[in-house]
């Protein structure tokens, strides 16, 4: 479409009309965004054209894009989806929206997510449920569910998403596009609404892996308004895309792929690393020993971030407010009203988990576990280049099906949380699909700022399928 775009075969305002239209015929069955910015997309479009026969323009300008409703867009409602934040509309411009504009990027809208990206089906939103364009009877993931069932239905090409514990990749999983979560403070997270602060990070979902490294080319580098935006070169993430993976080491490792995960995406997955040594790449065992004990590490670690970071809605800055007799009850009623059953559950927790008396006993054995889940990677990549496991231990799953156990929810990302515990990139790319016609991905995993080699073998790999290539027939 860039092509096609410099060359003036087509116009933004033409894509930017198909995409739109696109969203008018099947929005109503999938519900992934939260707002569509028609006429700033119709302005956008425009200016990009004039960008385009002026000879000025990016690999981006003119393109649709969607961004999911956590990231600060001046003048345009931002709400992380919660009934908190419905009438917030930000007086500044996020990073990473920041430069996308730059680059001449046709805004489209703010997706749908769990509610401040606190869950993993997009269940936990405080206005309403997005459905898996492969599936309208099951969820797209989470959090960043409203940006993974947009790209996979044609409604935007393509989005940002934000990562906590799998955000970017689950959902990319299960709908069947690419998703990447880079190093920790390889982007910037200025005007991203923080949950986990050590943890969250932004990054693209695409519908192939080429789109994703040209999306990270735009977004990512250093910013001085994020303290933990690393001062790291950026190089042209497209180059290293063609170029063989033969000799590559390939890490399997054996805590990733347990009893209970489901049989066919056990099945595909393993197809997939068999097509890498088909490639040239070596597989080689490795291990991860903590993992087991990443999920509780995260839910202390992440519900602590979470008590604290939310703190600042109290209904006297912004957001809604609700009064009360006095100062205390207006702080009550404007919480219990704003927030939904998931972030409280994890404010509680959080709370917990950080006061006195019990302080040591969780959040500081949490970090001390954090550090020794970093350890396992570090060791990991003595033995090998990119390490491969599954993304998600199962398909999309029913809705409503998992709403009612919070710990089974949570184990949907026991393959996800460890990479962002340890702050190394990850991808998921499509590697299959069940019998059921359900997406299954498989996650390549990085050495922390070594993008480059996770996007070459993704590509090599998407190159030798044809699973990124399928839609979803709605």
């Amino acid at each position: 479409m860039i092509g096609l775009l410099a060359r003036r075969e087509i116009t933004s305002q033409e894509v930017t009309h198909s995409v739109l239209k696109r969203i008018d015929a099947v929005e109503d069955r999938i519900k992934a965004y939260v707002t569509v910015t028609r006429d700033e997309a119709a302005v956008m479009a425009a200016e990009a054209d004039r960008k385009i026969s002026s000879g000025q323009f990016s690999p981006l300008t003119g393109i649709p894009v969607a961004i999911k409703d956590n990231m600060c867009t001046r003048g345009i409602v931002t709400t992380c989806s919660s009934k908190i934040l419905r009438n917030f509309v930000p007086p500044y411009e996020s990073a990473v929206t920041s430069r996308l504009k730059e680059s001449g990027y046709v805004l489209t809208g703010k997706t749908n997510l769990d509610e401040f990206a606190m869950g993993s089906s997009t269940e936990n939103s405080g206005f309403h449920t997005t459905r898996n364009p492969w599936d309208t009877g099951r969820i797209p993931g989470g959090s960043s569910g409203g940006s993974a069932a947009a790209v996979a239905a044609d409604e935007c090409i393509a989005a940002l998403g934000s990562d906590t514990g799998g955000s970017i990749r689950q959902p990319a999983s299960l709908c069947g596009v690419v998703g990447l979560k880079p190093t920790y403070g390889r982007v910037s997270r200025y005007g991203l609404v923080a949950f986990a602060s050590s943890l969250d990070q932004i990054g693209p979902i695409t519908k192939n892996v080429r789109d994703s490294a040209i999306l990270l080319n735009l977004i990512a580098g250093r910013d001085p308004r994020d303290s933990t935006s690393a001062p790291h070169p950026v190089p042209d993430f497209t180059a290293v895309l063609g170029r063989e993976i033969k000799g590559l080491r390939v890490g399997i490792p054996k805590e990733y792929f347990i009893e209970g995960m489901d049989r066919e995406v056990d099945a595909a997955v393993r197809a997939a690393i068999r097509q890498l040594e088909t490639l040239g790449a070596i597989p080689v065992e490795v291990s991860l020993p903590h993992t087991g004990h990443a999920v509780a590490t995260y839910y202390v670690l992440a519900t602590s971030e979470a008590s604290s970071n939310l703190a600042r809605y109290d209904g006297v800055k912004y957001g809604i407010r609700t009064e009360g007799k006095d100062l205390l009850e207006m702080y009550v009623k404007s919480r219990s009203e704003g927030f939904g059953p998931e972030v409280k559950r994890r404010i509680m927790l959080g709370t917990y988990t950080l006061s006195s008396g019990y302080y040591d006993a969780y959040y500081k054995k949490a970090q001390q576990v954090r550090t020794l889940i970093m350890r396992d990677f570090e060791e990991a990549f003595k033995k090998a280049d990119v390490i491969a496991t599954p993304t998600s231990p199962t398909p999309a799953f029913r809705l409503g099906e998992k709403t009612e156990d919070p710990l089974q929810m949570y184990l949907a990302d026991i393959f996800t949380i460890s990479v962002n515990l340890a702050g190394v990139p990850g991808i998921s790319i499509p590697c299959g699909f069940t019998s059921e016609n359900l997406p299954i991905g498989l996650q390549l995993i990085g050495r922390h700022f070594d993008e480059e080699t996770i996007l070459r073998v993704s590509y090599a790999y998407e190159q030798s399928q044809e699973w990124s290539k399928r839609r979803p027939s709605l």
